[in-house]
């Protein structure tokens, strides 16, 4: 069976703090990286970093300079192939833009579902995914996550990760629900 057409988007603007105030947070390098080899191992055709401050993506560019072409090429290959499908874009309209897939479904995700965005389950999103072809750009925040208005203009809203403790504790590095994510809808289980 043919593998489904996935983009995955970190999005660091329209983020909210802690304060619930729109902000713009930070790239990681961790972030750079590890998404980077997720998104490679589980096939999606592009890793984007969108934010819109140019000197946020001129960070990133340069780290991408040194594994794709630079030192970091020779020393760790791997890395590079990693980082060969990672892009970085101003907004996520351009991020769109650019991966240029038809009929796309703009999934956000977040730690909890948001009044007024349809939520989708990891089952029907992969079903639709899988069986019925469809396009599908995954959006996953920064921060406290993106802001309401945001997520609003996606096609759905991915269930929340949940985890065991009896708490509820959902407070997830962003690398790792990605990875979660991943592997949920590009799996071979």
């Amino acid at each position: 069976m043919d593998k489904p057409r996935l983009a995955i988007g970190l999005v660091h603007y329209p983020i909210e703090d802690k304060q619930k105030n729109i902000v713009s947070t930070n790239v990681t390098n961790f972030d750079i990286h590890d998404i980077a080899r997720a998104a490679r191992m589980y096939g999606a055709e592009k890793y984007y970093i969108i934010h819109p401050m140019r000197e946020q993506l001129m960070f990133v560019e340069r780290v991408l300079d040194h594994w794709r072409t630079g030192q970091g090429a020779k020393f760790n290959p791997s890395r590079k192939t990693a980082l060969a499908r990672l892009q970085t874009a101003e907004s996520f309209e351009a991020a769109l833009k650019d991966w240029g897939a038809p009929n796309v479904l703009t999934i956000a995700t977040h730690a909890r579902p948001i009044p007024g965005v349809e939520t989708m389950g990891f089952r029907a999103l992969r079903d639709v995914m899988w069986e019925k072809k469809k396009p599908c750009f995954l959006l996953f925040g920064t921060g406290y996550g993106m802001t309401e208005e945001f997520m609003k203009g996606c096609s759905a809203i991915l269930e929340p990760i949940r985890g065991a403790p009896p708490d509820d504790f959902r407070h997830l590095s962003v690398r790792s629900a990605v990875s979660i994510c991943l592997d949920r809808l590009m799996g071979s289980w």
